[in-house]
């Protein structure tokens, strides 16, 4: 149940992260507002410049600077004839009769921003994106981020587990918007109505397209569908900027200050790392030798099984100034008589009444094949159901939650007659108890892969870190190289060391092309690290690489301890821990501000938080890069004289 189904700051900084993208998409209306018509197009404010758009086929350029941009060829499919223009102040609105679709068009914050309402069920492919002869690397928002050249061969590729396959903008990519870096200006795309909507990268012509696409379905919530588009500077990180500048300006954006003001405990998760805790790691003694060894700060948790921490390793890991808390899941249920895990048994008849069903009145089956998925509005017909579960598994004192799957954005349709839900009702049941979960009972609450809607709710995530492969599922699933779910107290499924496929490495953790878009937007938002069973000694190839952007980034390492593991690398992990924690004590409530590569091949990258809190520079090369040997990290906190330097492998 650990992941989905395989196909499947100060106000002042605020205020300074927002006047920084809106520079970055070209400032706010300088021209005229006034929207007109120019034959078959209808002319509209974009930023400094106007953006013209094909009431014929729904192609959209931008004018800027003298230079004209392709923003989106025309919609995939032919719309039929347009209706009439009607102009009403800002904004445009036409129809396409023969389709059942209506288009508003107007201009927000400098932006762009186009409704298509559709009457019926149907599909758009539209935006169609990248197609700008002028259009140099794609960005997309696939766990931490990517920014792929489009002519990049590896990308246009097969091995990537990218080109083809639509990507949800809810459970595919952690955020609902992409950009393009087009010469010395970027494009940024965002999409807030996220469910029923998806992104597709095919390759044509050796480049990289993207193409957005919205399932209309009136009658299931998504009647809607809502573009953004910017105009931003070349950063291969601005359409973050932009996309965080619009949660700031819609209310939609939660600051870490602001929950740690709630809740001062979720202040233990600044400077911690992270980890799961097997057989006798579980252990108080276990718990204090990490304290005794220089480990200040530890985020610990524990899989729901028949062996949790007990109330007295808890109260150790919170006499050492650590987090602890269970992994619990509210989205399986099987039959209590057979069930493989105790998390699976609920009470009464909510297997099977309560499981989720198709049109055809066949229960979704669960993950792996075993047993359903739980409808969210079966529980939340009757909450009492989790606020038990929530106290049973927190009796021992637990002050921490890792509620899986809620927060990764895989929802349901639910035609069960007894407790009907549309997949927006879905999320906001998920963020109903999830709110429950934060504010009710101050719990200091993680979950999965959190996308950018669920970040209000939480203080951590594991799993927005990695830009995940689909090929990742098939590679876990040869037990013989990757390891299985024993034994209980060391399962080799996190703890077999495993070098990855060479494509598979490249895809999820070459640094060439990973980019911190996720940072940028929710860094002062909500801690976030990597996959359980990604952790940190898994895949020794990948621990220089995962060490140094760990501090680039300011984001944790996740680890799976056992008394074993702590006695073999300990030490090592307490001087990891003890050059981390200053850091991100002092930034882990700063947005990341800057970042950029330094070099062309883009293997020695900078960061910056805050107003120059902290200036990061890391060297992922083999090659020194003005004194910075390879393979190491410098960090400079404002008010030090030198920075300091951390070199994993040495």
């Amino acid at each position: 149940m650990r992941q989905r189904r395989q196909h499947r700051a100060a106000a002042v900084l605020a205020v300074l992260s927002v006047t920084t993208a809106g520079l970055a998409a070209c400032g706010h209306d300088t021209g005229t507002t006034a929207v007109r018509i120019a034959g078959d197009r209808v002319v509209i404010p974009i930023g400094s410049g106007t953006a013209q758009i094909d009431t014929t086929s729904l192609a959209v350029t931008a004018d800027a600077a003298g230079q004209r941009y392709e923003l989106s060829a025309a919609a995939v499919d032919a719309l039929g004839a347009a209706g009439p223009v009607q102009i009403d102040g800002g904004r445009a609105r036409w129809s396409y009769p023969a389709h059942g679709l209506t288009v508003t068009a107007t201009t927000a914050e400098g932006r762009l921003r186009v409704t298509v309402q559709s009457d019926r069920d149907g599909k758009l492919v539209w935006p169609v994106t990248g197609g700008d002869p002028a259009a140099a690397a794609l960005q997309i928002p696939r766990g931490e981020g990517l920014s792929m050249p489009v002519r990049d061969a590896f990308w246009n590729g097969p091995d990537t587990g990218l080109v083809g396959e639509p990507l949800s903008l809810t459970s595919g990519l952690t955020m609902p918007f992409w950009g393009y870096t087009l010469g010395g200006r970027g494009v940024a795309y965002a999409v807030p109505t996220d469910i029923g909507s998806s992104l597709t990268v095919n390759s044509a012509g050796g480049r990289l397209l993207a193409s957005g696409a919205h399932d209309f379905a009136p009658q299931d919530g998504t009647g809607n569908y809502t573009v953004s588009f910017a105009l931003t500077d070349d950063s291969p990180v601005a359409a973050a900027r932009d996309y965080r500048a619009q949660l700031i300006e819609e209310g939609q954006f939660r600051s870490l200050r602001d929950k740690i003001a709630a809740n001062p405990r979720i202040g233990r998760l600044l400077g911690a790392f992270h980890a799961y805790l097997w057989g006798d790691g579980r252990d108080p003694d276990t718990v204090r030798k990490l304290h005794d060894l220089g480990v200040s700060r530890m985020w610990l948790g524990y899989d729901s099984d028949d062996r949790p921490m007990s109330a007295a390793a808890v109260k150790a890991a919170q006499d050492a100034g650590y987090l602890a808390g269970p992994y619990d899941s509210y989205d399986n249920a099987q039959d209590p008589a057979t069930a493989d895990n105790p998390g699976s048994r609920w009470p009464g008849t909510l297997w099977p009444d309560g499981c989720v069903h198709h049109a055809d009145g066949t229960p979704e089956t669960g993950f792996g094949g075993r047993g359903c998925y739980l409808s969210s509005q079966v529980l939340q017909q009757d909450p009492q159901l989790y606020h038990d579960r929530y106290a049973q598994v927190t009796a021992n004192g637990a002050d921490s939650y890792f509620l899986d799957v809620d927060a990764a954005g895989e929802f349901y349709t639910d035609h069960s007659p007894g407790h009907p839900m549309t997949e927006q009702q879905d999320r906001d049941n998920r963020l109903t108890r999830m709110r429950w979960l934060a504010d009710d009972r101050k719990t200091v609450l993680g979950s999965e892969a959190a996308g950018s809607w669920a970040a209000p709710v939480l203080a951590f995530d594991h799993g927005a870190q990695n830009p995940i492969s689909d090929r990742l599922w098939k590679f876990e699933r040869d037990k013989q190289v990757w390891g299985a779910y024993y034994p209980a107290g060391a399962p080799r499924a996190f703890f077999q060391p495993v070098d990855l496929p060479p494509d598979l490495a490249e895809a999820m953790f070459d640094p060439a092309y990973r980019v911190p878009l996720y940072e940028t937007v929710l860094h002062d938002s909500l801690v976030n690290a990597d996959r359980w069973e990604l952790s940190y000694y898994k895949l020794p190839q990948q621990q220089t690489m995962r060490a140094l952007t760990a501090i680039l980034n300011q984001t944790p390492l996740n680890f799976a301890l056992d008394r074993a593991t702590i006695d073999a690398h300990g030490a090592e992990i307490a001087r990891l821990q003890q050059f981390f924690a200053p850091l991100h004590e002092r930034t882990g409530t700063l947005p990341m501000t800057d970042f950029r590569w330094l070099t062309g091949d883009h293997l020695v990258q900078r960061t910056v938080f805050g107003d120059g809190d902290l200036t990061v520079t890391a060297n992922f090369g083999t090659r020194e890069y003005n004194g910075l040997p390879g393979g190491c990290v410098d960090a400079q906190l404002k008010g030090d004289a030198a920075p300091r330097r951390l070199c994993p492998a040495q």
